[in-house]
């Protein structure tokens, strides 16, 4: 059992800094940085990642908001106007913010007139490192409690009540991916793997850790999150199947 720690802002000198802005802040980074070795690994311009992320950062940030009011609390957004621009209280819907960020970053990587799939892979692998870090915000102001559990990755909260806390499982789930990717980067891949490994992986994952969410609203049995899950499995399903095919191609 893990104890309930809470811990939502902190100061440096005069400063108040809230924990989960500045650990999805430094996700962004984090995931940039590992993006960029990639492309360098690759002979492709790892500029044209950082100069992208402040455009895909803002857009995600916008977008993560933007997903969860609309689609998980709509009403009490609705009467608490306010509370929309408070993203520093957590609330940011992590499909949102893939969506207005896939959007911007194909945007500008077509104004940059470069190889979209080539970067959008480069990309990809970034993505579980920005988020390890990102979630342990999540982890850290517990916004996403879960059903009661004697699992031994239980959170005892302040209630009494042993429960699964998805910003945990969230953060080591993308660790372990980010460790994969680790080893996959050691020989050169298909163009594209990262992105169908990514999309398979965490639309899996995210779909069946979804059902012990407590807080989340719910649409014919399910979360946002798992329509959206299955909807990026699909694309993950569909790079696997056109790697293969390209691959089938090469040896005839």
């Amino acid at each position: 059992m893990i104890p309930y720690l809470a811990i939502t802002t902190f100061s440096l000198g005069p400063l108040t800094l809230h924990a989960w802005g500045l650990l999805v802040a430094f996700g962004f980074l984090f995931g940039g940085f590992m993006a960029s070795r990639l492309a360098k690994q690759r002979g492709d311009d790892p500029s044209i990642i950082w100069d992208m992320l402040a455009w895909v950062a803002f857009a995600g940030m916008i977008g993560g908001r933007l997903g969860h009011v609309l689609f998980y609390d709509p009403g009490y957004y609705a009467t608490h106007i306010i509370e929309v621009f408070e993203i520093w209280k957590g609330g940011l819907s992590i499909y949102g913010g893939f969506i207005v960020a896939s959007i911007t970053g194909i945007l500008y990587l077509r104004r940059r007139k470069v190889d979209l799939l080539r970067y959008t892979d480069i990309v990809a692998l970034g993505m579980p490192f920005g988020m390890w870090i990102g979630r342990i915000g999540c982890f850290l102001i517990h916004d996403h409690p879960g059903t009661a559990t004697h699992f031994f990755f239980g959170v005892q909260y302040p209630d009494g009540v042993v429960r699964h806390d998805l910003g945990l499982y969230e953060s080591i789930n993308a660790f372990i991916l980010a460790m994969v990717f680790l080893w996959m980067s050691r020989k050169p891949r298909p163009i594209g793997m990262y992105l169908a490994v990514f999309s398979t992986w965490y639309g899996i994952t995210r779909f069946g850790m979804d059902f012990l969410r407590v807080i989340d609203v719910r649409y014919f049995g399910l979360t946002p999150g798992q329509y959206f899950s299955i909807v990026l499995f699909g694309i993950g399903a569909f790079f696997i199947m056109w790697i293969k095919r390209d691959a089938k191609k090469g040896e005839s």
